[in-house]
């Protein structure tokens, strides 16, 4: 039997300080088992969020979530008879707009990978605290990304490679601080503020620079830049 998190009773206290500007989320929740389900459901509602539905295979979830819309959704990789990464693909597929992190067992890196080309926005391991699920929720729902620390190494000590460093060694200064910030969730607008460039410049920037890494989309923006080691820390 695989090992679930603990997430009864009350996490530390500053995982219960929440700003103002925190926003509640609408979540739904896929895993195999009932009680990480209701686990989890536990947690997450005591602390103002909503559980709008769960399930324990892909495709009960992927029709609820079409119809109930929820803002995030928490998977498990590995279901029993199904995988995560099926509805992960699926939904991306559809392009179907709900942000996905994954809670599960697995620390292989392989996983980490194939999640991170799925798109998804944060990855927690279930051997954690509640306090830690409440941090990526809070980090995904304000458009950011959250990946534990563990992971986030695991990643980067899995998949680099020599042409990673050679794509990496060919970009500017300008264009690493701009791939940081465009893998953090920032707008062209908001860059451009920071950086005091025009949006105009900026947007030149992010072409140039997605060009030279070889990736088409942000999903391959955020795998480039996990793998060259741009993005210390646990959160993008």
């Amino acid at each position: 039997m695989r090992p679930i998190i603990t997430v009864y009773g009350p996490p530390p206290a500053a995982a219960t300080q929440r700003s103002t500007g925190d926003p509640l989320a609408r979540l739904y929740l896929v895993d195999d088992h009932l009680i990480v389900r209701e686990a989890f459901a536990s947690l997450l509602e005591a602390h103002g969020h909503r559980v709008v539905g769960q399930a324990e295979e892909p495709t009960r979830a992927l029709a609820e979530i079409q119809q109930l819309q929820p803002e995030l959704l928490i998977v498990d990789l590995f279901l029993e008879n199904h995988s995560g990464f099926e509805l992960l693909s699926e939904l991306r597929r559809r392009a179907i707009p709900v942000r996905t992190i994954v809670a599960t067992m697995s620390t292989q890196a392989r996983d980490v990978a194939e999640a991170v080309r799925l798109g998804v926005d944060g990855y927690v391991l279930k051997g954690s605290s509640g306090a830690e699920l409440l941090a990526a929720i809070a980090a995904v729902a304000q458009g950011r990304r959250h990946f534990q620390g563990r992971v986030a190494e695991l990643a980067i000590a899995g998949l680099t490679t020599d042409s990673d460093d050679k794509l990496l060694a060919a970009l500017s200064a300008r264009e690493r601080q701009v791939i940081v910030r465009v893998v953090n969730g920032q707008t062209s607008a908001e860059i451009a503020e920071a950086l005091h460039l025009s949006p105009k410049t900026v947007e030149s920037y992010r072409s140039r620079l997605m060009a030279k890494v070889k990736v088409h989309d942000l999903p391959g923006l955020v795998r480039f830049a996990l793998r060259a080691g741009l993005i210390p820390g646990h959160e993008l």
